[in-house]
């Protein structure tokens, strides 16, 4: 007899792990509360979630190859790939969503279109949970009430989690990205045919940058903050709208969207046997907001744990077998988080430190550094001429602009 599972949220993370646990074999249920959600994000993907993952290059939209760094000053820094395979993927996620959900559905998944509101959460280790849920496939938009018993659930329900309100994970902080998708005249477009614009200042944000990449048929135009700052956000996107004025002029916005970004993992993502992935676990970025490939990795990652622990189904895992996924997920990913944290809390806390790090983005090392660990998700250390090298043009850069504290 098969253990039962239940994935709550069908984005990157939940398709990702409802298909790896559907074809070990797991009975396997995919909740998703909107099958044609158009998440707001900016939809960059590294290129090796592109192999990694299998994904079809007919989901990309745009293959970026050059980036433009812009300083508060308006100084603009070119970046730029030197092999010719390699590109950052730029994607709808109405359309990469779709496809890694129907994948898991193919793969044997059972997708339910449904709403989950309450888990009853047993006290024997042994016994079921049982998740109340409103089926919207019957009785229109507020669905028919209805009840299943699982072993283990994964949630992968955002950033405003319910399995994670249900299981007492904790709160984290949290920053609101607002983002506008904006269809340009030809000739606008063509600007942007494989370039993105990244964007840093006081004006533009407080805490993070602002951004337009291409997509399909569009850019899209966004900025973050922090969640306690979030009564500015529209004078911040207006501050990229005035920046960028004559690249947007004869733009049409056609969406306008807003979603909030955790900024650091949740104090607990397994409690009992549920265990959090993706955003509701807290796994984006800080310094540059990545959230896709984390999410579709940590989902992965916790279904292979939860087929390897429980003999591929034959026996219910206990919490502590569940941890052993956060164990390997902190091993291999851990360090990036604290780097990227520490970037963060470096560059952007001044538009002095913040014309410090857009001229140190002109450095051929850097970027080098930059788009390896970007692209392949593996740290590789540079020798250590190339790390001095660095290091001294940091320091070097933030002196000139006056940005190094006494």
């Amino acid at each position: 007899m098969t253990i039962r599972v239940a994935v709550v949220g069908s984005g990157p993370a939940g398709s990702s792990a409802a298909e790896t646990l559907a074809r070990a074999g797991i009975e396997t249920y995919l909740f998703e509360r909107k099958l044609d959600n158009a998440k707001p994000c900016g939809g960059a993907i590294p290129l090796c979630m592109v192999s990694e993952f299998d994904l079809p290059l007919s989901i990309i939209d745009r293959r970026v190859r050059k980036m433009k760094m812009i300083s508060p000053s308006n100084r603009e820094v070119d970046i730029y790939l030197e092999k010719e395979e390699e590109y950052i993927g730029m994607c709808r996620r109405e359309v990469l969503d779709g496809y890694l959900r129907n994948r898991a559905a193919k793969s044997g998944a059972h997708l339910i279109n449904a709403t989950v509101h309450k888990l009853d959460i047993p006290k024997n280790s042994t016994e079921p949970y049982t998740i109340y849920y409103a089926d919207h496939s019957e009785g229109g938009a507020q669905g028919i009430a209805k009840t299943i018993k699982v072993d283990v659930i994964i949630g992968a329900d955002g950033a405003n989690s319910r399995v994670a309100k249900e299981m007492e994970a904790g709160d984290y902080n949290y920053a609101i990205a607002f983002q506008e998708r904006i269809r340009l005249p030809a000739d606008k477009m063509s600007y942007y045919n494989d370039l993105a614009e990244m964007y840093v200042g006081n004006d533009v944000s407080t805490d993070f940058y602002a951004w337009i990449f291409p997509k399909y048929d569009h850019v899209a135009v966004g900025t973050g903050t922090m969640h306690v700052n979030k009564a500015s956000i529209k004078q911040l996107q207006a501050g990229i709208r005035a920046r960028a004025v004559e690249k947007l002029a004869g733009g049409e916005i056609i969406k306008v969207e807003a979603h909030p970004i955790p900024e650091h993992p949740r104090p607990r993502r397994v409690v009992g046997r549920i265990a959090l992935v993706g955003d509701a676990a807290g796994y984006v970025t800080k310094s540059s907001g990545e959230g896709i490939y984390f999410a579709a990795k940590s989902g992965r990652m916790c279904a292979e744990t939860i087929v390897e622990v429980s003999n591929g189904g034959t026996r219910i895992p206990t919490e502590d077998q569940l941890k052993i996924y956060l164990k390997r997920w902190d091993q291999k990913y851990g360090l990036t988080y604290k780097v990227l944290d520490l970037l963060q809390t470096i560059f952007y806390r001044s538009d002095a430190t913040r014309e410090a790090f857009v001229e140190m983005c002109a450095d051929r090392d850097v970027q080098r550094l930059t788009f390896d660990s970007y692209l392949y998700k593996t740290v590789v250390p540079a020798n250590p001429i190339t790390q001095l090298k660095i290091t001294a043009k940091t320091i070097g850069s933030l002196l000139r602009g006056h940005a190094l504290a006494p």
